[in-house]
């Protein structure tokens, strides 16, 4: 059996729509792990900042260090936490950034193994209607796979829709 009868057609796209689904799932796990570590990395400094101010506290051995104690430690942690909420909208920028464009590429691909299975599907023997609805289906998943700001012309209506 050839990957150019009727059957190999909805064989290639099975697959290329699990191929879709692994990725994005693979997208997911990767973005999940970023934030994982981030977590990791904001318990543990909370944890080592904790253990150097019981530290300053042991250590102090006057009244009137203990008494300032307070004002340095909410300055300190004030300051930390700014730098966490920094820290933490690039972590979110640059995670939310590299799954749209993985997101991106895997639909592209995805679009690229449909048309090359639609292509091998008019040699098969599957009817033109047939393939002229996939056309148009995929004319629309290109105009929203364009990069934002090129200019991609909006996608074509099918020839029964009714206008609105």
């Amino acid at each position: 059996m050839t990957m150019n009868d009727v059957t190999g057609v909805p064989l290639r796209l099975y697959r290329a729509n699990l191929e879709l689904q692994a990725r994005i799932g693979s997208l997911l796990q990767q973005s999940g792990t970023h934030w994982l570590d981030f977590a990791q990395r904001l318990a543990g400094d909370g944890i080592a900042e904790s253990n150097a101010e019981l530290a300053t506290v042991l250590k102090a051995g006057d009244w009137e260090k203990l008494a300032t104690l307070p004002v340095d430690i909410f300055w300190r942690q004030l300051q930390q936490r700014v730098g966490d909420s920094q820290e933490a909208a690039q972590i979110a920028v640059n995670a939310q950034t590299e799954f749209a464009g993985g997101v991106q590429e895997a639909l592209i691909a995805w679009q690229k193994e449909t048309a090359e299975a639609l292509a091998s599907a008019k040699d098969a023997g599957v009817d033109a209607a047939t393939l002229d609805a996939w056309r148009g289906l995929q004319d629309a998943w290109a105009a929203l796979l364009q990069p934002p700001g090129t200019g991609a012309p909006p996608p074509k209506k099918p020839a029964g829709a009714r206008k609105q």
